[in-house]
This record gives structure tokens, C-alpha cells and sequence, in this order.
């Protein structure tokens, strides 16, 4: 992905409220177009030139003969834009995984899901994207992550159902099995009502 262009996008962003009928000479909007091509480029869409890859290598050791069992990292906090509405959904991930040869830092844990959610992406696609890099980059023998968000799309326009939240659940390898998944569904579905 090419790098942004910051004034382009403050201009595209200065046409589009323009084009809805908006004063941008009017105080409130002063400025606005830059601080939304900022905000976009350099927080909302971070991920989208992050390497997973080189994240996962940097943040991992080795597990010193023997792998630990289930590691699991409860209440990240994710921000996610969603690509169809260009709004934001909201909530927390859970995710875990079972090591093989190398085990990886919690910072780097909830750096991985930071970064596969700072995109321009549906919400079942992060946790996809989570599982992957474990197993693929990580080397993990199992892995799963659980998302629980609010999206405003859906809150704030169109059914307009602001206390509804997404739910899912991505696994892979030895944790794919349909026992594994319904074990951890019940389990995290427990750990999130209380």
C-alpha cells in the first residue's frame, strides 16, 4: 500500500461536506478536513502498512524446550473502521493460543490485534487475520480470537440498534475442532457477561 496522501485527503474530505452543504468557512470546521485525513491516516488506519510477520518475530522468544499451555489475553480494547460506512465499531478482543516453538510477549499479543483491526475491514476478517499470523507467523499449534463490538453503523443509522454488539469467532489448528469451539464460545461467552 502506498504511502497516504495527507492534503489530498484533506481536500477530498473538504469536497465531501462541501458537497453536502456544509459553510467550511464556519468556525467549527476550521481546520476539520486536516484533522480528519490525520486521524484516518495515522491512527483509524494504522494496520493497513503494518507487517504482522516482523511484529510476531520481534515480540517472540523461544519456549525453551517445552511450549506452556493455553495462553489466553482477555479485554483488548479494538478500534475497527468498518469499510462499508466508513464509521467505527468498538469493543474488546479475546484471543489465545497454544505455543509451539516460540512463545510471544502479551504486548505483542494485543499489538497484533491493534493492528489487524486498524484497517478498513469486517469485523470477522480481523480475527481471521489474527488466527493466521499466530499459526503461520507465530508458529502457534492452536489459536482463536473472540471479538464482542458495537458498531456504529448499526447504532447510529439505518436499524438504528444502539445496545446490539457483534460477536465472533475465528480458530485455528488444534483449536479449530467444532468441540474446542463450542467449549471456548461458552466459556468466553461466560467470561464477557460478567
Amino acid at each position: 500500500m502506498k504511502a497516504p496522501d495527507l492534503e489530498g485527503a484533506a481536500r477530498g474530505i473538504a469536497q465531501f461536506l462541501s458537497a453536502l452543504g456544509y459553510d467550511l468557512n464556519s468556525p467549527e470546521l476550521a481546520e476539520t478536513p486536516e484533522r480528519v485525513a490525520l486521524a484516518f491516516a495515522s491512527e483509524l488506519l494504522a494496520g493497513e502498512r503494518a507487517d504482522l510477520k516482523a511484529l510476531l518475530a520481534e515480540g517472540s522468544e523461544s519456549a525453551g524446550g517445552k511450549a506452556p499451555g493455553l495462553v489466553v489475553l482477555s479485554n483488548v480494547q479494538v478500534t475497527t473502521v468498518c469499510p462499508h460506512h466508513l464509521l467505527p465499531a468498538l469493543g474488546t478482543a479475546t484471543l489465545g493460543y497454544l505455543p509451539g516453538k516460540r512463545v510471544l510477549g502479551l504486548g505483542t499479543l494485543a499489538r497484533l490485534v491493534e493492528l489487524s483491526a486498524r484497517r478498513l475491514v469486517l469485523q470477522e476478517s480481523i480475527g481471521e487475520a489474527v488466527v493466521q499470523a499466530l499459526l503461520e507467523h507465530a508458529g502457534a499449534e492452536g489459536a482463536f480470537c473472540r471479538l464482542d463490538l458495537v458498531h456504529t453503523c448499526l447504532a447510529s443509522r439505518g436499524a438504528k440498534h444502539p445496545e446490539a454488539r457483534v460477536v465472533t469467532l475465528a480458530r485455528g489448528g488444534s483449536l479449530a475442532s467444532d468441540a474446542v469451539t463450542l467449549d471456548l464460545a461458552l466459556i468466553l461467552g461466560r467470561q464477557a457477561e460478567k
